[in-house]
């Protein structure tokens, strides 16, 4: 009996635990909020993508030759590795400017984890201070090369063909904004970032490869203007007027096997258009946006700006120089129901200087469809086609293409 009856006191006490230590709720002593989506993606593959399947191949994004074990098997999956959670802090000011910083996590931490228990991954985490016309923002953050990113249902947005707006890498930046008229802006953004999370600038056992982390610059020179009125952005939410600008990195590598040092650099244009205005700048209603972006760069694979980092002889080898070109039309009929369309390419030069089978060119072509149900909920459709061309072919096809269809589901908090 006594035994009895001191279980269930024990139990009471364990099950009380919860609210005693929940009791108070938690909070931050700045201002705090939270938000992110819950997103389920369904994706049909002509090819197999392997565990990834959710989203088109990374790294040089090459899809396998048709003639392959992978490029004859189909793939239908489903995930929601892709949903998302931030958190945002406002906190004291300091000489004038407010600071905030940001904290956001995705689910794609270990490809090898069971769909039922992925791990979490820091994709930004950075603290801002905020003047009138000056930012100086520092952590992790999108890569300041290539501003656009590609609207698709596709988590890589574009990134392996002409869109490189991947990684997310540590960094510090200037933002100085300088308005010449009420309607009329220059933006120049001037940072440090470092691209050593991604493999190729690692260490590795191929002397000619082996090369530590480097600090590269980085920048943009953005003019804007309202003379055209504003229009939709990425996935329709942003409202962005006429955009015009230049963007640059620049970089070096030092290879371990002969001591010689390998620019890593890339330049190039972008171009944002209203061309159907909205009509309060707020509505999406029978809006149209041009968007587009075309640069070339060398020994930029930590961001797939090129598909490889150098070329040529091991004993003296060379940055792998590729070009890059995106452009896509987002079209919003309603205010619930948009369309995009758009097509990208990477491709390399110089083709005499690369070995056998080296990707030639990756190049995809989408177009996607949205409804907002209400202020929450999305659902999307899209169509993806992807190809890669090989060169210097040894065996087999010279090419690989890949037929996507993909719907998601979104909530947003």
């Amino acid at each position: 009996m006594k035994k009895s009856i001191s279980s269930s006191i024990v139990a009471a006490l364990l099950l009380s635990t919860p609210l005693v230590a929940f009791a108070e709720p938690v909070t931050s002593k700045f201002n705090l909020s939270v938000g992110g989506f819950v997103k389920l993606d369904y994706a049909y593959n002509s090819v197999n993508f392997g565990q990834n399947g959710g989203l088109t191949p990374g790294g040089a994004g090459s899809i396998v030759k048709s003639d392959s074990v992978a490029g004859k098997q189909e793939q239908s999956i489903f995930t929601a590795r892709q949903s998302r959670l931030w958190f945002k802090a406002s906190g004291p000011d300091f000489m004038g400017a407010k600071t905030s910083s940001l904290i956001e996590a995705d689910f794609y931490g270990d490809d090898s984890a069971a769909a039922e228990s992925p791990q979490l991954r820091m994709r930004l985490a950075y603290g801002a201070l905020d003047w009138k016309n000056t930012q100086v923002l520092f952590g992790q953050n999108w890569d300041i090369f290539g501003p656009m990113i590609a609207s698709t249902v596709d988590f890589r947005s574009g990134a392996t063909t002409g869109a490189p707006n991947n990684p997310r890498v540590p960094q510090v930046r200037v933002t100085q904004k300088v308005d010449f008229n009420a309607d009329n802006a220059l933006t120049l953004v001037v940072g440090l970032q470092d691209p050593n999370q991604d493999a190729n600038n690692n260490t590795t056992t191929v002397a000619a490869t082996a090369y530590g982390a480097a600090v590269n610059a980085a920048g943009q020179i953005m003019f804007s203007s309202k003379v055209l009125g504003v229009s939709p952005g990425y996935f329709g939410l942003p409202m962005k007027p006429l955009t015009l600008g230049v963007f640059g990195l620049y970089g070096n590598s030092k290879l371990s096997a002969t001591n010689k040092t390998v620019d890593s650099y890339g330049g190039g244009v972008y171009a944002f258009v209203p061309v159907l205005r909205s009509s309060d700048g707020k509505s999406r209603a029978m809006t149209l946006s041009l968007e587009g972006q075309a640069y070339e760069a060398g020994n930029m694979a930590f961001n797939t700006a090129t598909a490889g980092t150098f070329v040529g002889a091991n004993t003296d080898p060379n940055a792998a120089k590729g070009y890059g070109l995106a452009a896509q039309a987002i079209f919003y009929p309603t205010q619930e129901l948009g369309v995009t369309a758009g097509y990208g390419r990477k491709g390399a030069v110089s083709y005499s200087d690369y070995g056998n089978d080296f990707q030639k060119s990756n190049s995809e072509f989408y177009v996607n469809t949205s409804y907002d149900l209400n202020a929450a909920v999305r659902v999307m459709a899209e169509y993806q086609n992807v190809e890669t061309q090989y060169g210097h072919v040894t065996a087999g096809n010279d090419k690989g293409i890949a037929n996507i269809f993909r719907l998601a589901a979104f909530y947003f908090f």
